[in-house]
Formats: structure tokens, C-alpha cells, sequence
């Protein structure tokens, strides 16, 4: 049974001000190239609240900035979205940064981070925040961790982050590693094939198949693992399940993995199951995919489901 009235969502993580920047001709080392350039909010949590809010679900917002411009921007911008902010200011820090270098095809050449405000961040800095949200948690509020948190504070967090269902998005190949402590408690892990290779410790060249295989016996319940182009590999409730991602046209590929987590974690959030939700993730990544920047125009329940 599904329903129009969704789930709440306590997202937890990055909080960033992207520079996306998209060159008009192939980026070369050691030289400037013509490009045009645009700032965002950005970070996957804060890709997935602001899409998750686009979609209809109340979502909360939960992270670490500093005390600077880009913070008051970021908090105003978020804020009149309809996002609901939980920030802690860390004085000394600057606000996490990301800049990425796209090619006229969309694809990304290079990209930097600077995101110590939060990895740097003890493993303590949310218990307040957590604890006040979870006093009026339900079993059915969704608690959504990415990554970019510090491997301590993640297993702190998947023991306070209750009651509900924990979701996490693995974020990159370099943080992947930080989940590992607690894959036995997530309810649901977004990764793709780099990431699972990192969590399994397996060969680049090993088959979705084999590392969708590893991933299973590792503890978790279910999981989305994607793999570029190719087919998404879905486990749930034990069963193997594959999804073709949506054709589209290519205009930057920031935020594509993020849309897929938001979109199919919005329907989860109105009662679907994981097997039912991807298709909308994938409706909501193909709809980014031919957009600028993480957080497409045209972002609605309705244009997913109609998608």
C-alpha cells in the first residue's frame, strides 16, 4: 500500500556550497579553459533534502558549517526552500567546500573537497541535536546518513538515530571505508560499483554480479548498487533484482547518484517497497542527468511518476 502523505526524513551529513564549473572545451592540465561557472548549495545530504523536499516529503536537515558567508547563504537559501535546519557552527572552520571540473560531454574531469568542518568533526557534535529529534521519532521516520560523516560518529549515530529506518549513501570510493561498522545496521545502502569494491575489498574488474554477492554477506539488509550506465542491482528481502537505468540526454553528471537515492528514498517514505521505489530514483536520476547541477528544475512527485 502506498500514500500520499509521506514518512519524515532526518537527513544527516554534508552541507556544502558547490562551484560546478562546465568547460566549453575539453579541460587540459596546467592551463585555463573558457568555462562557465555556477554556485549551489550542495553535499549529499543536502542534495537529498533539498530534492526530498521538491517531492513532497517533510525533511529535516542535519550537519556542521562554519562561521562565514557561505554558511549564512547556505542557511538562508535551504531555509526558504522548506528545508528544516539542525546546524551546528564550528568556529575556526570554513564551510565545506566542492569544486568540479565537467567536459563539454558532461563528464566529470576533476573534482576537490574540502570538507574538514565535518570529518574533523568529534564524534559527539549532534548528540543533542540527534536526541531532541529522536524524542519524537515513529518507527516509520527514515534517518538518512551519508558517508561524508566520520566513521566514529556513524557508529554513535545508527545507536541514537531511533526509532525508524536507517538509509545510508556510501558518498565515494575514498569514504566508503567509514561504513563498514555499521552495515549490520542499516536498513538500506546506496553505493555504486567503486564504492562496493572498497567496502569488499575485491578487484576493480570483479562482476557487478560477484560484488553485489560480497555485499550481501556482509551484513546488510538491502542495498542499491549502481554501476554508470549499466544495470542497477537491487537486494531486498534476500532476492537479487535489476533495474536498466533511463535513457537521456547528458548535461552534467553532478548529483545523478544523489537524485536516484532521493528519489527512491521519497518512495520509500510514501510506502513503497525498495523494488517499487528504485524506479522512481531512477526516474529522478535521468531527470538530473539532463540538468545543471544536483538539484533539477523540474524535480516533482508528479514528474516522476509521469516520467
Amino acid at each position: 500500500m502506498t500514500s500520499a502523505i509521506s514518512s519524515p526524513v532526518i537527513a544527516i551529513g554534508a552541507i556544502h556550497y558547490d562551484t560546478i564549473a562546465h568547460a566549453s572545451e575539453p579541460i587540459r592540465p596546467e592551463t585555463s579553459t573558457p568555462s562557465r561557472l555556477n554556485a549551489k548549495p550542495g553535499g549529499v545530504a543536502t542534495n537529498i533534502a533539498r530534492a526530498l523536499v521538491r517531492l513532497g516529503v517533510g525533511t529535516r536537515l542535519v550537519g556542521a558549517v562554519g562561521e562565514d558567508g557561505a554558511a549564512d547563504m547556505l542557511s538562508r537559501q535551504l531555509s526558504q526552500e522548506g528545508l528544516e535546519l539542525h546546524v551546528k557552527a564550528r568556529k575556526g572552520f570554513a564551510t565545506g567546500q566542492y569544486l568540479a571540473l565537467h567536459n563539454p560531454a558532461g563528464d566529470l574531469a576533476a573534482a576537490c573537497v574540502d570538507d574538514r568542518v565535518l570529518s574533523e568533526a568529534p564524534e559527539d557534535l549532534f548528540d543533542g541535536i540527534v536526541a531532541d529529534l529522536a524524542a519524537n521519532a515513529t518507527d516509520d521516520t527514515i534517518w538518512f546518513l551519508d558517508a561524508n560523516l566520520p566513521a566514529a560518529m556513524l557508529v554513535r549515530l545508527t545507536g541514537r538515530a531511533l526509532p525508524g529506518r536507517l538509509v545510508a549513501n556510501a558518498v565515494s570510493d575514498a569514504k566508503a571505508v567509514r561504513l563498514r561498522g555499521v552495515l549490520d545496521k542499516l536498513d538500506c545502502l546506496m553505493l555504486n560499483r567503486g564504492e562496493a569494491v572498497t567496502l569488499t575489498g575485491l578487484s576493480r574488474d570483479t562482476s557487478s554480479e560477484d560484488l553485489a554477492t560480497a555485499l550481501s554477506q556482509t551484513g546488510l539488509k538491502s542495498f542499491v548498487l549502481t554501476s554508470a550506465a549499466s544495470d542497477v542491482l537491487v537486494l531486498e528481502s534476500g532476492k537479487l533484482h535489476r533495474f536498466a537505468p533511463l535513457q537521456t540526454d547528458i548535461v552534467d553528471v553532478t548529483g545523478a547518484g544523489d537524485a536516484l537515492s532521493a528519489g527512491t528514498v521519497a518512495a520509500l517514505a510514501r510506502g513503497y517497497g525498495l523494488t517499487r521505489a528504485v524506479p522512481l530514483g531512477l526516474a529522478a536520476a535521468a531527470l538530473t542527468l539532463r540538468s545543471t547541477g544536483a538539484l533539477a528544475e523540474e524535480l516533482s512527485w508528479d514528474a516522476l511518476a509521469n516520467f
